[in-house]
């Protein structure tokens, strides 16, 4: 089994970006040796997060409505108070979607559905260069 580790770099507005990675990922994996195994991606940093969705503007406007919904900005967050930065709500939006994906490989392509795309949300108040970490491993 090969191990192969890869750095993607993404840079942020501080408005809830909501940013498509499929590309770069995919051709990752395509130059890689890798013919069948999984790929991991990883973003360290507590206020941004990774996942999956059809990358078509509705679909990432209800996604930014619900994310709204749930952990909207002008309410209380006690991190807020300790460290007075004003992202409590990033660090609550983050948690709940989570910082890594798995993706299977089969026959040297990443096994997405036909309208699956691999996205980086930032939720952060400020611009940031973020860092997605891009694991493969297979044979």
């Amino acid at each position: 089994m090969s191990v192969e580790t890869h750095r993607l770099y993404a840079a942020t507005t501080g408005g809830t970006d909501i940013l498509n990675l499929t590309l770069p990922v995919t051709q990752l994996v395509e130059k890689s040796a890798v013919e069948n195994g999984f790929i991991t991606l990883f973003i360290p940093g507590s206020t941004a997060a990774l996942t999956t969705i059809e990358f078509e503007n509705g679909a990432i406007k209800d996604l930014r409505e619900a994310i709204n919904r749930i952990a909207p900005k002008d309410q209380y967050y006690a991190h807020n108070e300790r460290w007075g930065d004003g992202n409590g709500f990033a660090h609550v939006r983050a948690a709940l979607i989570g910082p890594s994906l798995y993706i299977p490989i089969i026959g040297s392509k990443t096994a997405l559905g036909t309208w699956q795309q691999i996205v980086l949300l930032d939720f952060d108040n400020r611009p940031r260069e973020r860092l997605i970490l891009v694991q493969i491993f297979g044979q």
